[in-house]
């Protein structure tokens, strides 16, 4: 997440102070990423040394305003422009997690990954609720539209992640029952034959039924 290029972006609305900038951050990303009133500060401590914003004077409270520099806009436009790198992605915990629980001695692979299922099934249905209550607020005008519409799009991203994530799992398990039928095939073949070991639980259930995410709230 950029922070650095999130606040470039509310500044070009105008000069802002910290905690303002922090509140309307949260505002347009629905507290999705939340932020402290220290990491607003520190990184437009950041941006001042590099120049894309400047102290602008203070508001009538006494709080110190920034503004965005000419600099500022330049680099705020080029990310616009830029797609996101995904050659580095981001560490993952849950790919982690099964990564490390495949022939880990006490460990019920399956275990952890309907552990896991039943809480992105769940974190799915919140946030299509969510999303409901999104285009609630679009449809009634009962706040400002540009940053109900920001917030729908960031949780309509959140309701893709996690379908994904449910059929990676769903894909996981099956690729671990498999595994584990072709492990005993060989067994029944070569008894003597070194075999990698099976996960543990990998063969020993019958697949769980795969999830079925929500139904989505209608869109407009």
């Amino acid at each position: 997440m950029s922070i650095r290029h999130g606040l470039l972006a509310l500044l070009e609305r105008g000069p802002r102070y910290g905690s303002q900038l922090r509140t309307e951050f949260e505002t347009r990303t629905g507290s999705t990423w939340p932020l402290n009133v220290g990491q607003v500060y520190t990184t437009l401590a950041r941006l001042e040394r590099d120049g894309l914003v400047a102290p602008d004077g203070e508001d009538a409270a006494g709080h110190t305003l920034y503004a965005i520099t000419e600099a500022g806009r330049t680099e705020l436009h080029d990310w616009y422009e830029r797609p996101v790198d995904r050659t580095s992605p981001p560490r993952d915990e849950l790919s982690i997690k099964l990564a490390m629980a495949v022939g880990a001695p006490g460990v019920d692979i399956r275990a952890v990954i309907q552990a896991q299922r039943s809480a992105t099934i769940k974190a799915m249905q919140d946030y299509t609720r969510l999303k409901a209550q999104a285009l609630a607020a679009i449809e009634s005008g009962r706040s400002q539209e540009r940053d109900d519409v920001a917030w729908l799009l960031v949780v309509e991203q959140l309701i893709f992640q996690t379908e994904a994530e449910a059929r990676w799992l769903d894909h996981s398990e099956t690729r671990l029952v498999r595994l584990s039928a072709a492990a005993g095939r060989r067994a029944e073949h070569d008894p003597a034959e070194t075999t990698t070991p099976t996960p543990r639980g990998a063969g020993a259930a019958a697949p769980t039924p795969t999830a079925q995410a929500p139904a989505r709230a209608p869109r407009n």
